[in-house]
């Protein structure tokens, strides 16, 4: 059974960092993609970025340059590090892993991330 376990959210003030996880399991990274979504209330849940078959990296245009994806397949985890937050990165925090050759996909539960101003 195929698992993901996200953490690492909290407040932070503007300008702020946090890292984030997302511990899998049941998988191994090569053959998913992995990436971070986020959901802010009352808007649709966007792509933040995601790196594919543990190396190939793409971020969504509003982060570049201040988040970055990692992944650690000694320990099966995928992180996010976000730097120079803004209030407008709070939002629910969701990994998802999505099979390269196949249409499943998972999600996990979320974490919150709030950036006060």
């Amino acid at each position: 059974q195929v698992q993901l376990v996200e953490s690492g959210g909290g407040l932070v003030q503007s300008g702020g960092s946090l890292r984030l996880s997302c511990a899998a399991s049941g998988i191994t990274f090569r053959g998913f993609t992995i990436g971070w979504y986020r959901q802010a209330p009352g808007k649709t849940r966007e792509l933040v970025a995601r790196i594919r078959n543990g190396g190939e990296a793409n971020y969504a245009d509003f982060v570049k340059g201040r988040f970055t994806i990692s992944g650690d397949s000694a320990n099966n985890t995928v992180y996010l590090q976000m730097n120079s937050l803004e209030p407008e990165d709070t939002a629910v925090y969701y990994c998802n892993a999505q099979a390269i050759y196949s249409p499943y996909d998972t999600w996990g539960q979320g974490t919150q991330v709030t950036v006060s101003s």
